[in-house]
């Protein structure tokens, strides 16, 4: 019972840790650049499709089977991702708040019926499975097998905030939060903040493709339904509960609300009847606004929310002086 535990504690950090890339890359667009994308499913499902097709067996009835890599279909989906991102940032940055909103909202409604409609490429509603896995060698044993996946997507979890935080706290970072606080007097100070806003909406892009790869190799089979609006009001759930601006929050709120998703998901599953789950599944979708609301009450900032700059200021006059 106690290895089964391990087993099944080192399966859920694994699929947290998926959310958390994804809330990375989230925190570079919003946290840290102020830009509104609600057409995080779209980005994620890219990267998924794109790792699949690369990696994935040959199939009669669908393009891909390249059966390359892993590690190649990881990279390809962030590149792919990122150039959708740069693509759609191409057209859209210069729309501010809840225009930018809409129109990557178009991006994922399109990203989706792409999904339905174009089989021989994405396998329609079916979806695309066999995706390889990593550690496959070591399925034969599921506490192993999970402890690989987690020890994995541990290091990848590390590796980008490591990245990210070199990034935010570099002069290409400081510009960035400049435009989000202020953009009228960054471009006075002689930077372009469509260009900045560019990269980061690029960045944020490819990290969240790289997350719908390593999801889809974890899972081993996706489909459009993977990729619905309920995936984006996670993300954005996860940064705000954790604290927008600050990449341990992203990581912290991840995997706080999947655990929060996953325990309300065990609670419907044992104490409503079979019949009546479908209906009852709309329960998570509740406890997590509830918990949302809670935290924008009780910590506006979310867990580890970015400290403004009088806050930093006041802090650093308390500090004693050496």
């Amino acid at each position: 019972m106690t290895l089964d535990l391990v087993a099944y504690g080192a399966f859920f950090l694994s699929m947290a840790l998926t959310y958390a890339i994804i809330s990375l890359g989230l925190n570079v667009q919003w946290g840290m650049t102020g830009l509104f994308n609600v057409g995080i499913a779209a980005f994620v499902a890219v990267g998924a499709y794109t790792s699949a097709i690369l990696t994935t067996p040959d199939t009669a009835d669908r393009f891909g089977g390249f059966d390359m890599p892993i590690a190649v279909g990881w990279l390809g989906a962030a590149i792919v991702s990122g150039a959708l991102s740069w693509g759609v940032g191409a057209l859209t940055i210069r729309l501010r708040a809840d225009y930018l909103a809409i129109a990557t909202f178009g991006v994922a409604v399109t990203v989706q019926l792409c999904m339905l409609n174009l089989q021989p490429l994405t396998g329609g509603a079916f979806g695309i499975g066999f995706i390889p896995r990593p550690f496959a060698g070591l399925q034969g044993d599921a506490l192993l097998f999970s402890l690989a996946n987690c020890g994995l997507m541990a290091v990848i979890v590390l590796v980008l905030y490591l990245g990210l935080q070199h990034l935010s706290r570099s002069p290409w970072g400081r510009v960035l939060r400049a435009i989000r606080e202020d953009e009228a007097a960054a471009q006075a100070l002689g930077k372009r903040p469509i260009r900045f806003r560019l990269q980061a909406f690029t960045v944020g892009g490819a990290v969240m493709g790289l997350a719908g790869a390593a999801q889809a190799h974890f899972i081993g089979f996706i489909a459009p339904d993977n990729y619905m609006p309920i995936l984006t009001f996670q993300v954005w759930a996860m940064l705000i509960v954790g604290g927008s601006g600050n990449n341990r929050g992203a990581i912290a709120g991840a995997i706080l609300v999947w655990g929060l998703w996953a325990l309300t998901g065990a609670a419907v599953s044992a104490s409503v009847p079979p019949e009546e789950q479908a209906r009852a599944a709309a329960l998570q979708i509740v406890a997590i606004g509830v918990g949302l609301c809670l935290m924008l009450l009780l910590r506006p900032r979310g867990l580890f929310g970015e400290k403004s700059p009088l806050s930093r200021r006041l802090d650093a006059q308390q500090r004693p002086k050496e």
